[in-house]
């Protein structure tokens, strides 16, 4: 089946505004970097992600799941097959009580804010943070302490075409790991199991998050956050830092003089740019001090 065919077929499951053919896809992300979607869908709930599937699975499509996209770094031709974008329709919320069921396309800021309004603590490490629910639960998200896998009590997902339920014990989280990744699944949504706390201590502590985020962090450039993850008894941005790198060019990215574990987009930057600055980072730090930099940032 073409291109035209599977639009075509994809018209008897979902609206024609939520179907796009050679999409752009660099507004969607948080790099502000990568082309167009062969086909680009925005299911507007369940029964929708699973026609998608359906027609996936059918044809043997290519796909990928898209919230906020502030974790990836998408490929400068694009992306053949279907992206399914989750970051404008799946976004609801309910709170009862101590716990907050949200939806995947919920942004973990958004989530911090909800738990604050309602006097509950757990998620204030998640202020600033510009990911998804569902994004933050594939890497088991976190900062300064604090990671999702902390307060998550359940998660329901399509696995294999299947919905599933998932228990905080049965995710297997590990740093920046999670069993999703080790699955064919989507995430829809999410239980979070907070503490009733202080309205004003929580306040406190969040302002003075987004101050130290502001401060150390250049959140004034297009980046994905935290380029690499944190190898043991090390940092990586300061060893980063100690090779010299800071303010290192590769075409359009830079590494960032404001924290050297971020790479800024300076305006032009490609996927091209951004990965040859990850291998000239990688080849640095490991002829410096030995020690192998593993990628948190997912190419696409």
């Amino acid at each position: 089946m073409n291109t035209q065919a599977i639009y075509d077929e994809l018209l008897n499951h979902l609206p024609k505004d939520n179907i796009k053919l050679q999409h752009e896809l660099a507004p969607y992300t948080t790099f502000k970097i990568g082309g167009p979607a062969e086909l680009f869908v925005t299911p507007s709930n369940i029964e929708e992600v699973q026609a998608v599937l359906n027609l996936v699975n059918q044809e043997e499509l290519p796909y990928f799941v898209l919230g906020n996209a502030s974790n990836v770094l998408i490929d400068d031709n694009g992306l053949s097959g279907i992206v399914i974008y989750l970051g404008e329709t799946f976004k609801d919320i309910q709170v009862e009580g101590t716990e907050i069921t949200a939806q995947s396309g919920v942004s973990l800021n958004k989530l911090s804010r909800m738990a604050l309004k309602h006097g509950l603590t757990g998620l204030e490490f998640a202020e600033g943070i510009p990911g998804t629910l569902g994004g933050g639960l594939y890497m088991n998200a976190g900062a300064f302490g604090g990671q999702l896998s902390n307060v998550v009590k359940q998660v329901t997902a399509i696995v294999d075409h299947q919905i599933q339920n998932y228990t905080r014990e049965s995710m297997d989280f590990g740093y920046r790991s999670s069993t999703f990744q080790n699955q064919n699944a989507i995430i829809l949504q999410a239980t979070l199991a907070l503490q009733k706390g202080d309205f004003d201590q929580i306040k406190s502590y969040m302002e003075d998050l987004k101050s130290r985020r502001t401060e150390k962090q250049p959140l004034n450039y297009p980046s994905a956050g935290s380029v690499f993850k944190r190898p043991e008894g090390y940092y990586a941005g300061k060893l980063i830092e100690d090779s010299g790198l800071k303010g290192v060019e590769i075409g359009g990215a830079k590494v960032s003089e404001k924290h050297c574990g971020f790479i800024i987009n300076t305006g032009t930057a490609t996927s091209r740019d951004v990965k040859e600055l990850v291998s000239y980072i990688q080849k640095t730090v490991k002829e410096k001090f030995g020690v192998t930099l593993e990628r948190e940032l997912k190419y696409l």
